[in-house]
């Protein structure tokens, strides 16, 4: 993220990136398995984005996580782009055209539906190379939710072994895997945890070593309410760039010009000055295009355009022309024919088809005969003189009306004139003046423009003061203090020794000295505390993860087999330094099959004696 008040380009203009994820590439096979192990698969299974990669043993484990995806996937439907299959993770692209139809495996951050989940499944295996046929024959270490709902952990152990026939697995907290990779090593260390991710911030106390779930705490707030928060926020300051203000854009704002106000009401008074607001505003430029709808035009373009609507106006009208000539020319026909019928001598037939034609004499036919052989010979006569005219170039600057019919026009004459008016609305005046260009009277440029001020600071408040949006709940530091209370006072100050702060929700300009500044004003006078950033607050549970899988390959009390899936359930969980506590499912006794039999024997008859009494 941008530290706080930088100087950006000239005026604190930002242009928006619209990063597009680049699709990853297919790997045809994984690592070459070192010992008598195939090499582990490390998978943080995040709400925001999921991360997967190998832990090779040996003194070189390897680099960052070979996949590093969105959490989203879009079913795919025929004639849409990319096919008809799902679109998982990079395959994407841009999320905003498919922002409707995205889908997410998790509610908050406990994955729920594990049909999704399965597709960001296949997308790792099938990315990370996993050669194997029909099952995927390596130990995964995946991450889960604290305190995570032993159906959720059921669901996703019964799609492991059941679906992919992994051999184990190991499950942990992505914020402990983060804490003990930023520990010296073998040092069996307390404090607080407080991590802060897409969907929710938690605060875990942790005992030497242990994690102390009964005292843990969830505030239900994260960078995605943020976002939503931010949009919220632009969208009523600028209702004119309403589409252009999207949930990605927001979040490019966040991680990169947001930053947390070590006083947030002293900063408020801080924007006020316009000075102050002048050089640490943030003016976030929007795609525009710089052509004016209503640009002049010059005369020598006024000419050319005006001769394209003659042009189209007399083609219009030697088209009406001949299907005009074309309907007269039948009718002709077909009267020629009726007075053939009288010079034939054939009366009846010639009656008869006068009565069809409504006319009450031969001379009323010879009279229609006369003017559609006239009207016949003009329409020919103009249709040769209208093709001579289009070939020749109009030079008047002043459109005269094209030659039209020299009767009375028709109907549909009359209205397709009226449909080329708006055409000739302008009067060409005798003298031409000289046109001068107009300048548009504002800058599209800064039309375009969100000036990103207060906003800064307001959106990201939200983990400390939830009521800004509304929220019924308490904020970091009143979630901290409660927690704190719940110790002995020995206790609290063993905890503030290791406050260590972890989550991409953590990565704000200036997070780190707002948590000082916090617990130097609930701690007792003069009383110390310590805090720590993780080295990576994003990458660091995915480190601690393959830190921590090489260092337990060979450890049968972390992992649970299929074995122990198959006898003690899909919620079981095998303990360790960053997993959960394990609660087991406590059933209420239920009768045997035999006194069941028995019971609803006496029952039966009991039921039948009575019915022979009353008998």
């Amino acid at each position: 993220m941008a530290a706080a008040g930088t100087a950006g380009p000239a005026g604190n203009v930002f242009p928006f990136r619209d990063a597009r994820a680049t699709p990853d590439p297919v790997l045809d096979s994984g690592p070459v398995a070192h010992g008598p192990l195939p090499v582990p698969l490390v998978l943080d299974n995040g709400s925001f984005q999921a991360r997967a990669g190998w832990a090779c043993p040996g003194p070189n484990p390897g680099p960052e996580p070979r996949l590093q995806f969105r959490a989203v996937c879009a079913r795919g439907r025929g004639g849409t782009r990319g096919g008809a299959g799902p679109q998982v993770g990079n395959a994407l692209g841009s999320l905003e055209p498919l922002r409707w139809m995205l889908r997410s495996p998790f509610d908050r951050n406990v994955p729920v539906n594990l049909e999704l989940q399965e597709l960001l499944f296949d997308y790792s295996f099938q990315h990370l190379g996993v050669s194997s046929q029909g099952c995927v024959d390596h130990p995964i270490v995946l991450t889960e939710a604290v305190c995570n709902p032993l159906y959720s952990r059921q669901m996703m152990s019964e799609l492991l072994f059941e679906c992919y026939g992994i051999p184990k697995v190991a499950y942990g907290i992505d914020s402990l895997f983060s804490f003990y990779h930023n520990m010296p090593k073998n040092l069996i260390s307390s404090g607080l945890v407080i991590s802060s991710g897409y969907q929710c911030t938690h605060i875990l106390p942790i005992l030497e070593g242990r994690l102390d779930a009964k005292n843990c705490k969830r505030i239900n707030l994260g960078g995605s309410q943020a976002a939503g928060y931010l949009q919220r926020l632009l969208q009523l300051k600028y209702p004119g760039h309403l589409a252009a203000i999207t949930l990605s854009r927001m979040e490019e704002i966040l991680h990169e010009h947001s930053y947390i106000a070590e006083d947030y009401v002293e900063e408020l008074q801080k924007w006020q000055c316009p000075d102050y607001y002048e050089n640490n505003v943030h003016k976030m430029q929007l795609p525009f295009s710089s052509k004016l709808l209503g640009s002049t035009l010059t005369a020598e373009e006024k000419q050319e355009r005006r001769q394209q609507q003659l042009r189209r106006l007399q083609e219009l009208n030697a088209r009406r022309r001949e299907e005009k000539l074309q309907l007269d020319q039948e009718r002709l026909d077909r009267l020629l024919y009726v007075q053939e019928l009288l010079e034939d001598g054939q009366m009846d037939q010639f009656h008869k088809a006068l009565m069809e034609l409504n006319m009450d004499s031969p001379e009323e036919l010879q009279s229609y005969i006369h003017k559609l052989s006239s009207a016949v010979e003009q329409a020919k006569q103009k249709i040769l003189q209208s093709e001579v005219t289009l070939d020749v170039d109009v030079v008047d600057s002043k459109p005269e009306t094209p030659d039209l019919e020299p009767l009375e026009p028709s109907l549909e004459d009359v209205e397709s004139i009226n449909d080329f008016e708006p055409l000739f609305s302008e009067e060409t005046p005798e003298v031409e003046k000289p046109v001068t260009t107009i300048q548009p009277v504002f800058n599209l440029a800064a039309y375009h423009q969100l000036f990103v001020g207060t906003e800064r600071i307001r959106a990201p408040e939200i983990i400390f003061q939830p009521s800004l949006i509304g929220e019924e709940q308490a904020g970091i530091a009143e979630t901290l203090q409660y927690i704190l209370d719940r110790y002995p006072k020995g206790v609290q100050e063993m905890l503030v020794q290791n406050v260590f702060l972890t989550g991409g929700n953590m990565m704000y300009p200036g997070m780190k000295v707002r948590i000082e500044k916090e617990l130097l004003e609930m701690r007792p006078f003069r009383s110390s505390f310590q805090v720590q950033l993780a080295s990576n607050p994003v990458l660091d549970a995915w480190y601690g993860a393959r830190d921590w899988v090489l260092d337990h390959l060979d450890d049968d009390e972390v992992w649970i087999t299929r074995k122990e899936y198959e006898e003690k359930g899909g919620e079981y969980l095998k303990e360790h330094c960053a997993s959960n506590i394990y609660v087991p499912i406590h059933l209420p006794k239920q009768a045997s099959r035999s006194s069941e039999v028995q019971a609803s024997g006496k029952g039966s008859g009991a039921s039948g004696g009575s019915a022979g009494e009353q008998a």
